[in-house]
C-alpha cells in the first residue's frame, strides 16, 4: 500500500503539469474562438464581450487554467462555445475509442507477445528471420496505407470483416480497425518481447535452473518469461493512451464516430474547451497505466516494492 501511494503522490504533479500545458498551448493559438463560430457574419461588441466574459476568455491564462481545474475537480469538462457539455458531447464517443483501444491492446498483447516468445525460442531460424522481416515491414509503412490496404483486401475482396461503421458493433466492426491500429505497436511489443526473452535465456539463473533438472516449460514461463515481460509491460502501459490517443487515422479509413474524429472536428472549428476535455481525460487514461505498470512491476520483481 506504501509503494501504491508513492507512485499514486508521484501523479498529482504530473497531472497538474501536463493538464496546464495543454491547456496554455490550446487557448493562445492565434484566432479568435467566437469570431470563428460566427464565421463571415458580423457580430456586434456588445455580444463579443459578453461571450468573451462568459467562457472567461478575457482573463489571464493562469485565471482562465485555475477555474478550469475547479471545475473538473467537480466532475465538469466545461462547455463548447454554442453552450452544449463538452461531457455531453463526448459520451457517446467515448465507447467508440475505447472499444477500438481495447481491440488494437488485446491483439498487440496477444499476438505482439507470442510471436516474441517464438521467435526468441528459433533465435536464428527461419521463424525468427520471418518475424523481424515482417515487423520491419509494419514499421515501415504508414498506417493509413495498412489501413486502407487492409480496408480493401480483408473487407471488400474477402469480404471477411465489414469495412466502415459500427453497425455490426463488437467484435465485428472494430476487429479489423483494432489490428491496424495495434499493427505497429504489435512490431514493437513482438521485437521487445524476444530482444528481453533471449537476454534472459543466457542469464546464469536460466543455466542454473536447467543445471538443477527443471523443466524446460518451467524454466521459461516462470522464470525467464516472468522477467522477460517488465520492459514489455511498461510498452504495453504507456501504449494503451497512445492507441487511444492516435486513433484519430484509423476512424477516419473506418468512419467510427469515436474521440479522434471529435477531435479533428473540435480543431478545425477552433472549439477549444472540447479539445482540452478530450486531451485531459487521455491525460489520465496515461497516468492510470503508468500507475497500472508501477503496481505489476511489484509483483513482477519484489525487489522493485521493497526497494
Amino acid at each position: 500500500m506504501r509503494y501504491a501511494a508513492q507512485r499514486l503522490a508521484q501523479a498529482v504533479p504530473v497531472f497538474v503539469a501536463t493538464t496546464f500545458l495543454i491547456y496554455a498551448m490550446v487557448f493562445v493559438l492565434p484566432g479568435d474562438p467566437i469570431l470563428a463560430l460566427a464565421g463571415d457574419k458580423p457580430v456586434p461588441d456588445e455580444v463579443l464581450h459578453t461571450l468573451r466574459e462568459r467562457y472567461n476568455l478575457n482573463d489571464p491564462l493562469l485565471v482562465q487554467y485555475g477555474l478550469y481545474m475547479l471545475g473538473l475537480f467537480q466532475g465538469d469538462l466545461g462547455q463548447t462555445f454554442t453552450g452544449q457539455q463538452v461531457s455531453e458531447l463526448l459520451a457517446g464517443r467515448w465507447g467508440v475509442t475505447l472499444q477500438l483501444g481495447l481491440t488494437a491492446w488485446a491483439f498487440e498483447l496477444v499476438v505482439g507477445i507470442a510471436l516474441g516468445v517464438v521467435a526468441a525460442l528459433r533465435r536464428g531460424g527461419l521463424v525468427d528471420t520471418a518475424v523481424l522481416a515482417g515487423t520491419t515491414f509494419v514499421i515501415a509503412v504508414p498506417v493509413f496505407v495498412v489501413g486502407y490496404t487492409a480496408q480493401i483486401v480483408l473487407g471488400l475482396n474477402l469480404g471477411l470483416f465489414p469495412t466502415a461503421g459500427t453497425d455490426d458493433g463488437w467484435p465485428m466492426s472494430y476487429l479489423l480497425p483494432g489490428m491496424v491500429l495495434g499493427s505497429f505497436s504489435l512490431a514493437y511489443v513482438a521485437r521487445l518481447t524476444r530482444t528481453s526473452l533471449a537476454e534472459h535465456l543466457r542469464a546464469d539463473y536460466v543455466r542454473t535452473a536447467r543445471a538443477k533438472g527443471m523443466r524446460r516449460r518451467r524454466v521459461i514461463g516462470t522464470h525467464a518469461l516472468r522477467n522477460s515481460l517488465i520492459p514489455v509491460v511498461t510498452y504495453l502501459g504507456v501504449d494503451f493512451g497512445n492507441l487511444m490517443a492516435g486513433a484519430v487515422v484509423t476512424e477516419g479509413i473506418f468512419n467510427l464516430p469515436g474521440i479522434g474524429q471529435q477531435v479533428f472536428q473540435s480543431i478545425q472549428l477552433q472549439e477549444g474547451p472540447v479539445v482540452v476535455g478530450i486531451v485531459t481525460v487521455l491525460v489520465m487514461i496515461f497516468i492510470g497505466a503508468n500507475l497500472v505498470v508501477d503496481l505489476l512491476y511489484g509483483v513482477l520483481d519484489p525487489r522493485i516494492r521493497r526497494g
